[in-house]
């Protein structure tokens, strides 16, 4: 029970990896908010976090909300007393990935979730961090933001940058605070949204690909280390390299 007695939000926990984290970061003995937009999803996992005998709440919110997210804290504290972990997986890409095709909405969209959320919520909880004197902030990133390209979209690539610039930020703005921030930069993750891709993978192309218990474990990992020591960047990608050309949309399509 490594992380008992602490506290633990994570955006986008209604599936995939945020799913998988509350899983493991319950079982680990934390009391676990989960944070979405699909409130039949998050009820889902936290009755199912409920039934293996833990602890977890939920919200149902869009981070880029930013009163909403700070209201959200506000109650957490009311209620809990104190944040220990925050674990900013909220994010999506768009349908449409190519320069000329992704559309104005699309690209606000992909912002506001990966990169406008991730500032919204580190900026509501840092300041009981800061009076804790302890924090965790794990920032979930993507490959795609060192190897951009059409197959993962320029709207998603440059936010998932973003979030690794933000990172770094944070351990220079926040140095000798007490708080740590580290960023998870996963390669392909076999998760439900995988779905959503203009063309999806088939079954064979997911089995090569990370797990989100893998994923999740990399995410615990870094959440239980001694306050003392942080990983400010953890790469986890697939052992295999698969060939995704005939994946990407052409602009006519």
């Amino acid at each position: 029970m490594r992380l008992e007695g602490q506290v633990c939000i994570i955006t986008g926990g209604g599936s995939g990896i945020g799913r998988g984290t509350a899983l493991t970061m319950a079982a680990e003995g934390a009391t676990v908010v989960i944070i979405g937009r699909t409130a039949s999803k998050l009820a889902s996992v936290t009755d199912e976090i409920a039934s293996a005998g833990g602890t977890a709440t939920s919200y149902s919110l869009d981070v880029a909300d930013y009163d909403a997210v700070e209201a959200m804290v506000t109650d957490v504290l009311e209620k809990f007393g104190r944040i220990d972990v925050l674990v900013n997986n909220a994010g999506h890409s768009s349908h449409n990935r190519r320069l000329l095709n992704t559309t104005p909405e699309e690209v606000r969209s992909v912002i506001d979730s990966n990169l406008i959320g991730t500032f919204f919520c580190t900026q509501a909880v840092v300041p009981a961090m800061l009076k804790a004197k302890s924090g965790t902030i794990i920032n979930i990133s993507s490959l795609a933001a060192v190897t951009p390209g059409p197959f993962s979209g320029f709207a998603y690539g440059a936010a998932k940058a973003g979030v690794i610039n933000f990172t770094e930020f944070l351990n220079s703005d926040l140095r000798n605070t007490g708080i740590r921030a580290s960023v998870v930069v996963p390669g392909e993750v076999a998760t439900p949204i995988l779905d959503k891709r203009p063309i999806p993978p088939d079954a064979d192309a997911r089995a090569t690909m990370v797990d989100v218990d893998e994923t999740s474990a990399a995410i615990l990992l870094i959440a239980t280390l001694p306050q003392r020591s942080n990983i400010p960047e953890l790469v986890i990608r697939p052992t295999m390299h698969r060939n995704m050309t005939g994946e990407v949309v052409e602009l006519d399509d």
